[in-house]
């Protein structure tokens, strides 16, 4: 691989940014495509498919055969609430690839003994979201029923342009969600990328179950829909004017 190509390749992996490597089989020659280029790109079908599954493999394009080689992020989940569906979900997530963070003020949640093995801030969600990276390829869900913590967080997750945003409560509760979203500037285009109320509707009760729902729902929007990442929301009013 050339040395520029190689460098390009690295920095983009360093940004947690998705990539591929296309090597024509028939003539050797290499370049890179990030996926919010590949629009433009000849192989944009095939790329696309290749970052929404994570998959490289050897397709063919106008008489010729290209290796695709996709470099996508690990997963992420970032939960706000350590309640007892995160219990539940933790080693689901993890067992499906994911990389958990468990964020909650309330210590007596947030504590080591319930969530083991687990990257836990148990500070506000203002001050916990700088120590961790949101974007295209992590999936948001917002558990704890309390707008101090919730809002906050939904808020940095439609600001990075997480793949997947969820939100536990009734729909009266999530109506009243979105009406304090939009004081905050949020477009009805924005707010409908969460979901809510969160998870496939399976009628789960139990923590386990509601915590399968969700899964389901966040695997549903990776595999079928990509998680090479929505754009951000745009940007309150009150922000882009400042």
């Amino acid at each position: 691989m050339d040395l520029s190509l190689l460098s390009a390749l690295n920095a983009e992996r360093t940004a947690r940014r998705a990539v591929a490597v296309v090597t024509d089989l028939d003539g050797g020659a290499q370049r890179l495509v990030r996926a919010v280029d590949l629009a433009s790109d000849e192989l944009a079908d095939e790329l696309s498919e290749g970052f929404r599954t994570g998959r490289s493999r050897t397709v063919e394009a106008s008489g010729r055969r290209y290796f695709l080689t996709i470099h996508a992020p690990p997963a992420k989940l970032v939960l706000a609430g350590a309640v007892h569906i995160s219990q539940a979900m933790t080693p689901m997530a993890r067992m499906l690839g994911y990389d958990v963070v468990i964020i909650d003020p309330r210590t007596a949640f947030a504590s080591p003994e319930r969530f083991p093995d687990v990257e836990l801030l148990a500070e506000w969600p203002d001050t916990a979201l700088e120590k961790v990276t949101l974007d295209p390829f992590t999936a948001f869900a917002a558990l704890t029923h309390d707008p101090k913590i919730d809002d906050p967080a939904l808020t940095a997750a439609l600001k990075a342009g997480c793949f997947y945003i969820g939100a536990l409560g009734s729909r009266k509760t999530h109506g009243r969600r979105l009406d304090r979203l939009r004081a905050e500037g949020f477009s009805d285009a924005d707010l409908a990328r969460i979901h809510a109320p969160i998870g496939l509707s399976i009628g789960a009760i139990s923590p386990e179950e509601i915590a399968v729902a969700v899964l389901a729902q966040i695997t549903s929007v990776r595999r079928q829909v990509g998680a090479a990442g929505p754009a951000p929301a745009s940007r309150p009013a009150a922000e882009a004017s400042a």
